[in-house]
């Protein structure tokens, strides 16, 4: 039975990734961060029902450790470590800060630099030379790229080159590993995720980052300002590199399986989506309608759409984004057909995700 060690196992991709390996008689060891409130073992437990909305039945092994991602042999005894990375086993990164803001830079590049490098130094110290490591990165750490994004690592650039420090984060976390790759003879790899979305088959929808905390937002105002015609700043031509969950997963299956992959690949869609499909969908599902807009200006835009900018901190950095992605190494490895989310199945998990919205505050109001 082949290991697979997951790093952040509880987060939204690798929680599913998780119970996928479990369904397929894996023997997966979940690197998770206890809590006051709950233990490794609770947070593992919740997020498997939360992904599979049922108590979890596997045909694999489940071992759940509590670490700590910065402590030296990620706070565990030499024993615990050296057995964890005993035998024949892939190790996958997902531990990571989704934070992107000025004032979370130092705990940004804490957790997403330094974690991966002392992650590095276990694995280098403890992992066979039959062992694989796979860092999760982002196909966002192209920043502002206007040229195709290459499955090959780049230079840092300074902030003004990207987004947010998220984006910066990631492609430091790169480099880094590429510098480790060329001081100790490892079996490493970079995984580059898109906007990971929810299930086109079903629709259901288990995260809440890039489009659906915009339509939470939208939802929230239609309640207080319903029927209201709403512009908001966006380029309604530009857009967003949508990949579901059953998509990821299935790669990440496909790479678990086999034995030799590139160093780099790209895990997106091989054709975006709209932003103008994106806000329809949102528009037909709320009480208003969004107009988008290019060249709109904060001065221009009433109160309403004030508060609508407001609230578009993060979603706003990525109103105008059209990148083209190179996906040649990815295309060695995992069939290119039959990867893209279309408007119909966006429309499906925007629509599940904004009613268990409306089902949680209910049951809340009545509490």
């Amino acid at each position: 039975m082949k290991k697979v060690i997951i790093a952040g196992a509880n987060s939204f991709v690798a929680s599913h990734f998780v119970h996928k390996l479990l369904s397929q008689d894996y023997h997966v060891v979940a690197l998770v961060r206890g809590s006051s409130e709950a233990s490794a073992v609770d947070r593992m437990q919740e997020a498997l029902e939360d992904t599979t909305l049922d108590p979890v039945q596997d045909s694999g092994t489940l071992t759940v450790i509590d670490y700590t991602l910065l402590a030296p042999n990620f706070s565990l005894s030499e024993e615990t470590i050296a057995s964890i990375f005993e035998g024949h086993l892939d190790y996958y990164h997902f531990a990571a800060s989704l934070k992107f803001d000025f004032r979370s830079k130092e705990e940004i590049f804490d957790t997403n630099i330094n974690g991966l490098k002392n992650a590095l130094n276990i694995f280098q110290k403890y992992a066979s030379e039959k062992g694989r490591f796979f860092f999760i990165s982002t196909a966002y750490s192209c920043g502002v790229y206007s040229d195709v994004f290459e499955e090959k690592f780049y230079p840092e650039a300074d902030i003004s080159q990207f987004r947010n420090y998220y984006e910066q984060s990631k492609r430091l976390a790169e480099n880094a590993l590429q510098e480790f790759m060329a001081e100790y003879p490892i079996n490493a790899h970079v995984i580059r995720l898109s906007q990971v979305v929810g299930n086109s088959r079903s629709g259901v929808t288990r995260t809440s980052y890039g489009i659906f905390d915009f339509a939470k937002r939208v939802h929230a105002l239609a309640q207080q300002y319903p029927n209201q015609k709403i512009r908001i700043h966006a380029d309604p031509d530009a857009t967003q590199n949508l990949i579901s969950i059953d998509t990821v997963i299935a790669d990440l299956m496909e790479v678990v399986a086999t034995d030799e992959v590139p160093v780099i690949m790209n895990f997106v869609a091989n054709h975006p989506m709209s932003n103008r499909q994106i806000i329809r969908s949102i528009s037909d599902l709320t009480s208003v309608e969004l107009v988008p807009e290019k060249d709109i200006q904060k001065e221009d835009m009433n109160e309403l759409e004030r508060m609508v900018l407001a609230g578009m901190a993060f979603t706003g950095n990525y109103i105008d984004t059209d990148i083209d992605f190179d996906t040649r190494q990815r295309d060695k490895v995992i069939s290119p057909l039959h990867r893209e989310v279309n408007e119909s199945s966006v429309f499906a998990m925007l629509a599940y995700y904004l009613d268990n919205i409306t089902e949680k505050s209910a049951v809340k109001s009545q509490q």
